[in-house]
């Protein structure tokens, strides 16, 4: 039988029967066939798995058994930031990523969103940027809230002004997450919980909507959940990030995952061109043009040193 993990608590999980919500616990048991990630965690949040049933139903005594998990149409995947080769999959099979951001309180830091959207954009997951706390914002810093949606649109991203508190883009942030998975990260105090809250006041994903008392003895600080949605679709919320490392790029590659330099980059004098010293060099005349932004590029230079330091 089939079925996708909606909660991944270490060793133990939920699984449901997706579209239906009716979730059941599973362990994995045995050597779990899988493809090749590198990630520490085997089964991840999303992910479909092949399962065994111990008796004619799943419960707390007789745990479904996870035999295999499916091939995944895409996820994403952060690495350690302390320069360990450790890397966890944070979600998989998703139709999107809201990262949730804000300017201030706390301030935001562009090369960890830059780390981000270059990762969705590696693993092949559409991402949406999310401002939230607007209402503060309009009041404080309209100008610099001008000059962050000019860079990231700009670049070729939504970027969604919202604001939890108010409601303000909620409508729209709903519309857009209906009848689709959507994983919703970012840093910690961004207002990810609030957010979700916003779109499904049912919700409460600071407690947990799951119940999962019935699976004694486990740890769940640092849960990985997926929440039904009332307007349809569902949430993959995840703990908030501290730091986010890349995973498999090549540092020639790294351009190619800005979609700005990609954009002009066949226009490059040489080929390969890391876009740094090379005369002729296309990404360099754009960034002299403004059409690419100094913060932007200063991000890819931040991977490019980051590279060296994994090496």
């Amino acid at each position: 039988m089939e079925a996708t993990v909606v909660k991944n608590a270490g060793s133990h999980f939920l699984l449901s029967e997706l579209p239906d919500w009716k979730p059941f616990p599973a362990v994995l048991r045995g050597k779990v066939r899988l493809e090749r990630s590198g990630a520490t965690n085997p089964v991840a949040v999303g992910d479909r798995v092949r399962y065994e049933l111990d008796g004619d139903a799943a419960d707390a005594l007789h745990p479904a058994v996870i035999k295999e998990v499916l091939p995944r149409s895409n996820y994403v995947i952060r690495r350690s930031t302390n320069l360990s080769r450790q890397s966890h999959i944070i979600a998989a099979n998703l139709d999107q990523a809201l990262l949730v951001v804000t300017l201030y309180f706390p301030e935001i830091k562009l090369p960890f969103l830059d780390r981000l959207l270059v990762t969705c954009e590696v693993y092949g997951v559409p991402a949406v940027i999310v401002l939230n706390k607007l209402d503060l914002y309009r009041k404080l810093a309209p100008e610099q809230v001008e000059e962050f949606c000019g860079i990231y649109r700009g670049a070729g991203y939504k970027v969604l002004e919202c604001s939890a508190l108010t409601g303000e883009g909620i409508d729209e942030l709903r519309s857009l997450c209906s009848g689709r998975t959507s994983l919703v990260s970012g840093e910690s105090g961004v207002g990810k919980s609030s957010v979700i809250k916003a779109l499904d006041p049912s919700l409460d994903p600071k407690i947990g909507r799951i119940s999962i008392a019935h699976l004694q003895g486990m740890h769940t600080t640092s849960l990985y959940e997926m929440y039904p949605l009332a307007s349809g679709g569902f949430i993959v919320d995840t703990p908030g990030l501290r730091g986010f490392g890349l995973v498999d790029l090549e540092k020639e590659e790294i351009s190619k995952y800005f979609p700005e330099m990609l954009r002009v980059a066949d226009n490059c004098r040489f080929v390969p061109c890391t876009h740094t010293h090379e005369p002729g060099c296309a990404v360099k005349q754009a960034l002299e043009d403004g059409l690419i932004s100094p913060e932007r590029y200063n991000s890819y230079l931040g991977m490019l040193e980051e590279d060296k330091k994994f090496r």
